[in-house]
């Protein structure tokens, strides 16, 4: 398959459109309509095929990009579970494993492999964006926190969640996707721990 063809085959995977896929890499939303359809743009830029390539979990060579020899770097994984739901309670942050990832992937991204940490959402709260069984990389070393919501994992009494989260003043305001899911009311700042910003997602087959 051809670049276009693996963006429309993924999406259609991963039962998404391609106007969400172009939000979630900052374009307009007709933008990855466009490229699929009519060929326009001729190839994604290298900033729009880094982030579907870790959103989609494949290498960006799939997406078009020229293949080159780079060794893989370690990112590691624990033994935990970020509820995109109810919230569960975490009793272990031990490593378990490790996950190879082309270190251009980071690079692009301005994180540090060594700040990497990866974990897997349990939960449809924050459908359609996280699914139940994704794999999600956190940055630990980005715990900055604004009014404007971010994508954060966070442990909220003893429970490891990933939500959107903004700071207001002494309180932080966190949200899921999922219009169906319960609201959580505001909460102050000191009885939350930020875990890092959720920067890469590797879609669950299963």
């Amino acid at each position: 398959m051809d670049a276009r063809q693996t963006v429309a085959a993924m999406a259609d995977e991963m039962g998404t459109s391609l106007a969400a896929l172009s939000r979630m890499i900052g374009r307009n939303p007709a933008y990855l309509q466009q490229f699929v359809q009519r060929g326009s743009p001729k190839r994604l830029d290298e900033e729009a095929r880094a982030r579907l390539a870790a959103f989609f979990g494949i290498d960006e060579g799939l997406l078009g990009a020229p293949q080159r020899d780079v060794g893989m770097v370690a990112v590691r994984r624990i033994d935990a579970q970020a509820a995109a739901g109810p919230g569960g309670l975490v009793e272990d942050d031990r490593a378990i494993g490790e996950e190879r990832i082309d270190p251009r992937v980071a690079a692009r991204l301005g994180v540090t492999p060594d700040a990497l940490t990866m974990i897997t959402a349990r939960g449809d709260s924050m459908e359609p964006l996280i699914h139940d069984g994704d794999a999600l990389f956190v940055d630990t070393g980005d715990r900055r926190l604004s009014s404007r919501p971010g994508l954060f994992v966070l442990r909220l009494d003893g429970a490891l969640l990933v939500k959107r989260v903004a700071r207001i003043g002494l309180e932080l305001r966190i949200a899921s996707d999922n219009p169906a899911a319960p609201p959580i009311a505001p909460v102050r700042a000191d009885r939350a721990e930020i875990i890092g910003r959720v920067v890469r997602l590797a879609r669950s087959l299963k």
